[in-house]
């Protein structure tokens, strides 16, 4: 039997848009797109690489609450407000994604707030940080 678990973090947009931040069907782990505001204080950082730290912070702390870890990432979905920013943004996510190395998208739309500098949207597969990994490389 199919088992699926909702998680909601008490964001204000989770209730007023009828969300979760995570759906966990089984295995698959679904984090819906995660802006860098702290949790705690409500407040977002003005900084570009804080607020990124910030996303990946409340990114983790989704899926430890069921059982996974960024290691499990398997795809990864980037919004940057300003192109300008794409490399700044994707150096710092190279750091947290080194050796995971999900399939990623990056785009550059415009996001939901003009204080949203960044935002990151993954898919984690329960299990997979301890999987056997086979690498290609084509070039």
């Amino acid at each position: 039997m199919t088992h699926i678990t909702k998680v909601k973090t008490g964001s204000k947009f989770e209730e007023a848009a009828s969300y979760s931040r995570i759906v966990a069907v089984d295995n698959w782990i679904y984090v819906s797109n995660t802006a860098g505001r702290n949790p705690h204080t409500k407040e977002i950082a003005d900084d570009l690489l804080l607020q990124t730290q910030q996303v990946f912070d409340n990114i983790e702390t989704a899926l430890a609450a069921v059982g996974s870890c960024l290691a499990d990432v398997v795809m990864s979905r980037v919004f940057i407000q300003n192109p300008a920013d794409t490399m700044a943004v994707m150096d710092f996510i190279g750091t947290k994604f080194r050796g995971i190395d999900p399939a990623t998208t990056v785009t550059s739309p415009p996001l939901g707030s003009s204080e949203y500098k960044v935002e990151l949207e993954v898919t984690a597969y329960r299990g997979a940080a301890t999987a056997t990994i086979e690498k290609i490389h084509l070039a």
